[in-house]
């Protein structure tokens, strides 16, 4: 009948990301992780306003020294799937922030500067 007694030794598994290390520095690089690697994605189908914001973009990631390659959403498909049914589109680590209209440097260095 051992198979039905809870062994009382045994330890809940850990939850936390660090791996069970949780120290002050593991903690304070795990709430950061989000904010250094941030994704950055232009939707839109390739044309000439959407290569705008994404040209846009890459100045003010630059401008920031932030160092996120802007992958470039093609797909209709994937597009809708964000819910855009306007292009260009901004997408800042998974969440729609503008879509139809194509935003100018300045604008997306407010925006990325909220995000952080």
């Amino acid at each position: 009948m051992s198979l039905f007694k809870r062994d009382k030794k045994k330890e809940e598994p850990s939850v936390c990301s660090c791996g069970g290390n949780c120290g002050a520095t593991s903690t304070a690089k795990n709430e950061n992780a989000g904010t250094e690697h941030s994704t950055v994605k232009i939707l839109g189908s390739g044309c000439a306003k959407c290569n705008q914001l994404e040209a846009a973009t890459k100045a003010a990631l630059e401008q920031l020294g932030m160092d996120t390659a802007v992958d470039h959403v093609t797909d209709f498909a994937q597009i809708a799937a964000y819910g855009v049914m306007s292009t260009p589109a901004l997408v800042i680590n998974e969440k729609v922030v503008s879509y139809g209209k194509v935003l100018k440097a300045e604008e997306v260095v407010k925006i990325l500067e909220k995000v952080k």
